[in-house]
């Protein structure tokens, strides 16, 4: 892989008005560049003469002297920078007009303009970070949670680099060995042992599939839950919506198939974020419009992640509700019951709720009450505990790393225990630990690598 030559730079913050822009060089004529167009006020040397990690306040200006700003520069010297080159960040006001101004400037000096991720991407290819630690990078930036965020410092500071390598070197070691038997047989080298092969494949692929149930997490944390309320017209999924999206979204009315159509909205609570859909009540009834609604509801029950199913705690329990229970049944979909009104009499057979959902809370929705407990049932169905889960980030690349290394070494371990010979499973196995070193960035492609940094921002 080809590290360019050039010396590039971008505008590091938001392209919008605000207190202060920062502005980053990066290349080996990152400070020559600096020195023409900033003259420090604090300080006799040029930027070029500065120590890194060092500031100076100063004018900007063209490299012509045609003053632009005041600001303040900072130096970053090779290897010990963001890119592993020389930066120099320069901090201005933060007009839009300004900041291209200078940027401007930059570029009349030799700059050209960083692609989106290109200063990530040269840490990368610096050796600064890994492939992982650099996608963590953008999972921070996007971060809008506690838990997203945790995750995703985790990756940053190396623990899913850490835990990949420490397999992948596992496997190394047991193909040296299996090599190594295969290779020279007349050195007498004692054949590896079954027992001793397949303890140490089961236990990293207990460890990889750990790894991979973060990625089931980490698309939660990012994507939301894709959640229906379903139930009869009238039980209070209306009313349920507009209290968790603190808006009124669905019309709530007493008059029973007033929503005909799907409501849609996201909310969150916590860490999780919930994409309802409000459907249209589900039961038998003559009026075409309010049909097509109700087909349409139970078309989304099927593609759910996750039913949210409604009940009247003030009724008894009617065909249409029984029809709910046994559409919830067939549907692959997480459940959770809510028995609404549960500040009123109580006259539903809760019995019956109970012994079909796993999960049932009691909610009074026109109150908003029952919502915390609701959120609590979320985390224990959709945000695995650091026992079965390990606390990371995983996107789509690294799943795909994941599923490609687990597979193979299932395949390993059944060859094994089937009296296949080694060369097999030393062939599936060099597979497997090649799926783990594309996903740590150690044996990968430039497209791959072009791939994971195109989803980057201008600036980072």
């Amino acid at each position: 892989m080809i590290i360019s030559d050039s010396t590039v730079a971008a505008v590091s913050t938001p392209r919008a008005a605000g207190g202060i822009s920062v502005i980053r060089i990066s290349g080996d004529n990152a400070f020559e560049i600096a020195d023409r167009i900033f003259t420090p006020l604090s300080s006799k040397k040029k930027p070029s003469e500065m120590e890194g990690y060092t500031c100076a306040y100063g004018k900007i200006h063209t490299s012509d002297g045609d003053e632009l700003d005041d600001g303040v520069i900072t130096i970053f010297r090779a290897p010990r920078s963001y890119t592993g080159e020389d930066v120099a960040e320069i901090s201005c006001h933060g007009g839009i007009f300004i900041t291209e101004k200078v940027l401007r400037a930059i570029y009349d000096c030799g700059a050209v303009p960083a692609p989106g991720g290109e200063f990530t991407k040269r840490a990368f290819i610096n050796g600064k970070l890994s492939l992982t630690q650099a996608e963590a990078v953008m999972d921070i930036i996007s971060a809008e949670g506690n838990a997203s965020h945790r995750r995703a410092l985790n990756v940053r500071e190396g623990m899913l680099y850490k835990k990949i390598h420490g397999c992948s070197e596992r496997l190394l070691h047991l193909l040296g060995e299996i090599g190594a038997w295969i290779d020279y047989p007349e050195d007498d080298i004692p054949e590896v042992d079954d027992d001793n092969m397949c303890a140490e494949l089961s236990d990293i692929l207990s460890e990889l599939e750990k790894i991979r149930r973060a990625y089931d997490n980490t698309r939660i944390l990012k994507a939301g839950i894709d959640t229906v309320i379903a139930g009869k017209p009238n039980v209070g999924k209306s009313t349920l919506m507009n209290l968790l999206s603190g808006c009124d979204r669905s019309i709530v009315t007493d008059i029973a198939g007033t929503t005909r159509d799907i409501v849609e909205e996201s909310v969150r609570l916590g860490d999780i974020v919930l994409r309802l859909s409000d459907t249209a009540g589900i039961r038998e009834t003559e009026d075409i419009i309010e049909g097509a609604g109700i087909e349409k509801a139970v078309k989304k029950l099927s593609s759910a992640d996750l039913i949210i199913a409604v009940f009247d705690n003030s009724i008894p329990l009617d065909d249409d509700d029984k029809s709910l229970i046994r559409a919830c049944k067939n549907a692959s979909a997480k459940k959770i019951a809510c028995i609404n009104k549960s500040d009123c009499e109580g006259v539903l057979d809760r019995q019956e709720v109970f012994n079909n959902f796993d999960n049932v809370v009691e909610i009074s929705a026109a109150k908003g009450e029952g919502t915390d407990k609701l959120q609590e049932v979320l985390y224990d169905l959709f945000i695995t505990d650091s026992n079965v889960c390990e606390e990371l980030s995983v996107n789509e690349r690294q799943k795909q790393c994941l599923d490609k290394a687990i597979s193979c070494i299932s395949e390993a371990l059944d060859a094994v225990k089937g009296g296949i010979t080694l060369d097999a499973v030393n062939i599936v196995l060099d597979e497997a630990e090649n799926a783990l070193t594309e996903l740590t960035g150690e044996r990968t492609t430039e497209s791959v690598v072009n791939e994971v940094f195109s989803h980057f921002c201008v600036g980072k």
